[in-house]
């Protein structure tokens, strides 16, 4: 057992025992990312000692780092008295906020919200009005901003008032009269020029902002290419709005990480849920489909069954061919939308369709000479291993070429490439593999035999 979970133990032993102070002493003394950890390993019933022990405020940092669903966290809300619940939002991150009171029901959201002080609860639904995954989601609205007539020592004062309600103080935004960004500074900037020097002498007005209706990833792009720790958010008249930090932006790389993984693989692998039907539900569509399309290929053997007949050992290598040649298309697959996601155009697809097609005939021609070598010494049959090197050859050429073409096509029809996953051009490729397979097989036998 580490050390943390011995605390949690001991934690756990305190809030049974109602040693209530103690309880309080230990468990704000832990990081507030382990003491969401505590908190989600918790029975209702022992979450419900929590609720008493602490106050809401003490408990909002710890609900900013829960990394369960909204959803869930939400239904924690539901053991609370309403004004502790909406005490506790109120003391939390905008941005985690209204994620959580996004997934709570109509009823409970507007009694949460009549809890709440006017101005906190018209900002709640002002964050609540933006589409999910847009920067207006994302953002939060605790964030410094001073005049640009201020001077150095005006703002240092400001920021040392401001700093402990704001997200991060690492940049400190400059705006003019009608609150439109026009500039950005840092502390450090603060820190080192005298007091009396007006803020717009030493901002830097070459500032990176996001729409509030952008795009979630474009802005993952942006502070990934800029190395940003924050990025500020403003409207269509440039009016600062409230800004975006890396930290939710961390989390937004995680779920476009795990979807395009769910989407590669068929299955939601994001689903927790312990219920079998549930995940035979969410499942069954993509396999079904994924069988019709399997049955494609037995038709297409089932055409070459003379062949079969006259030279069974074919048979034997079938699934070699597919399975390679699909592993093949599946590699090329994941090269071409990881180039797609940079956002390569122009030359650059060109350039990765050409050097993915001489990458099929390398890979193609050393993998069928490997394997004619290898049927040569086991069957001594030199036509057998003719026709099984030629074929892995052509198939995984043609599998390096489709598993390239199809997301580029799709990505220019204006569909999400990574629909083009790795089971639909692992059948593809098996369609494909058995017609260069048995043709092969059939101009090689009739000319040898």
């Amino acid at each position: 057992m580490d050390n943390t979970q011995a605390i949690f133990e001991k934690l756990k032993i305190e809030l049974l025992k109602h040693h209530s102070k103690k309880f309080k002493e230990d468990f704000l003394d832990l990081h507030n990312y382990d003491q969401g950890r505590f908190f989600g390993e918790l029975t209702r019933e022992e979450r419900l000692l929590v609720y008493k022990y602490l106050d809401p405020d003490e408990l909002a940092d710890t609900f900013d780092e829960l990394d369960d669903e909204p959803d869930l966290i939400a239904e924690y809300l539901d053991e609370m008295a309403p004004s502790y619940a909406a005490a506790l939002l109120n003391g939390m991150y905008d941005d985690n906020e209204a994620d959580i009171l996004g997934a709570v029901r109509n009823d409970k959201l507007h009694k949460l919200l009549s809890y709440m002080q006017p101005v906190d609860a018209a900002r709640v639904r002002q964050l609540l009005k933006y589409e999910e995954k847009t920067a207006g989601a994302l953002m939060t609205t605790e964030f410094i901003s001073v005049a640009v007539d201020t001077t150095v020592g005006s703002a240092m004062n400001q920021v040392k008032q401001e700093a402990q309600y704001a997200e991060t103080i690492s940049y400190i935004y400059v705006v003019n009269e009608s609150n439109q960004l026009i500039g950005v500074i840092s502390v450090k900037d603060l820190i080192v020029n005298p007091d009396d020097v007006f803020i717009k002498r030493i901002m830097n007005t070459n500032v990176v902002s996001v729409r509030d209706d952008e795009d979630q990833t474009e802005i993952a792009a942006q502070i990934r290419d800029y190395n940003f720790i924050a990025i500020p958010v403003v409207d269509e008249r440039n009016k600062m709005l409230g800004i975006i930090t890396v930290d939710d932006i961390i989390d937004v790389i995680d779920e476009e990480s795990a979807q395009d993984y769910s989407r590669l693989a068929g299955v939601n692998s994001e689903d927790m849920s312990e219920n079998p039907w549930k995940a035979v539900r969410s499942r069954i569509p993509w396999l079904v489909t994924m069988l019709f399309l399997g049955l494609i290929s037995a038709m297409v053997i089932s055409q070459f069954q003379n062949v079969l007949d006259k030279f069974g050992v074919l048979a034997v290598f079938i699934t070699l061919i597919t399975g390679t040649a699909g592993n093949a298309g599946t590699q090329s697959l994941a090269v071409a939308i990881r180039r797609l996601a940079n956002d390569e155009e122009g030359d650059s697809v060109f350039k990765l369709i050409l050097n993915e097609v001489i990458t099929g005939i390398l890979i193609g021609l050393l993998t069928g000479i490997a394997i004619f070598a290898v049927i040569l010494f086991w069957q001594k049959n030199m036509v057998l291993g003719i026709i099984v090197g030629a074929a892995m050859s052509g198939a995984i050429f043609v599998a390096n070429l489709v598993g390239t073409l199809i997301p580029i096509i799709m990505e220019k029809l204006g569909m999400d490439p990574v629909v083009a996953s790795g089971p639909f051009i692992s059948t593809l490729s098996d369609i494909t593999s058995i017609l260069i397979y048995f043709n092969i097989a059939t101009i090689c036998l009739a000319n040898f035999y």
